[in-house]
């Protein structure tokens, strides 16, 4: 299974027009964070995981040219803005885009999105299929993908697990229940969003406490802020075991 890190980052965290905080004036390409997302190539599937308004950018990056299933974990809008442009896969592809989302992600989709759901499509606009997914295992082509319910301060939000890759983005706490399903990972990506305290996203110190609890070979961290600081600075902070992800770095597990 390969995994590449399309964004890391938050809208607070990409760069910003003007802004002259330490993140957006470093040259450090680690820095240069997009909205978060991943993609997943196992074995004939091509998965990415939420489309942020930086979507089109990042799959020209990264020359992704197959997309079998776009996998939202919630429906803000920095995780679903770029949907509208799953269309040029429809255009390679001949087909629809398998969409898994929970029922009230489909709902925001159904609104922000009206004219893809229209009963009077429109030519050339994206085309979906709608699969909805349930705090239960569900399958795309040969892979089972495990859904892990978070709270995003009072939103539920799905982490997911894939043999042994867990990936949780947008969390603050994580019921016991839930943790078990993240146990035994090999790979723990979580988001760590900044230093200070935070209502709805775990802190660097809270990221780093979970990582241990967790005791996964390696932990990366993503959804990161301004507030953060720069990549060189803080991966000084964090113990052995724990990385700081960025924009196209790519994990093989």
């Amino acid at each position: 299974m390969k995994v590449t890190f399309l964004g890391t980052g938050t809208s607070q965290g990409v760069p910003v027009i003007g802004c002259a905080c330490e993140v957006c004036r470093s040259l450090d390409f680690r820095d240069k964070r997009l909205r978060t997302s991943i993609h997943i190539e196992i074995g004939d599937s091509s998965i990415i995981f939420d489309s942020g308004p930086d979507f089109r950018q990042q799959i020209l990056r990264e020359n992704i040219t197959c997309l079998d299933a776009l996998v939202f974990t919630h429906e803000h809008k920095d995780h679903t803005a770029g949907m509208d442009d799953i269309r040029s896969f429809n255009f390679l592809q001949k087909k629809d885009i398998p969409v898994y989302a929970r029922k009230n992600v489909i709902e925001q989709l159904k609104r922000e999105f009206a004219y893809i759901f229209s009963e009077t499509k429109y030519p050339g606009i994206p085309s979906v299929d709608i699969k909805e997914i349930k705090n239960t295992p569900f399958v795309i082509g040969k892979t089972e993908i495990i859904p892990i319910e978070v709270t995003h301060f009072k939103l539920p939000v799905f982490g997911f697990r894939i043999k042994d890759f867990t990936y949780i983005t947008d969390a603050k706490t994580i019921s016991d229940t839930e943790k078990e399903k993240i146990k035994g990972s090999k790979i723990l990506v979580i988001n760590a969003l900044q230093k200070e305290e935070h209502p709805s996203h775990m802190t660097l110190n809270e990221a780093i406490a979970l990582a241990k609890e967790m005791n996964a070979d390696k932990t990366y961290f993503t959804h990161l802020s301004h507030k953060m600081g720069t990549h060189k600075k803080t991966e000084k902070l964090l113990p052995e075991n724990i990385e700081i992800a960025y924009d196209g770095l790519k994990i093989e597990i």
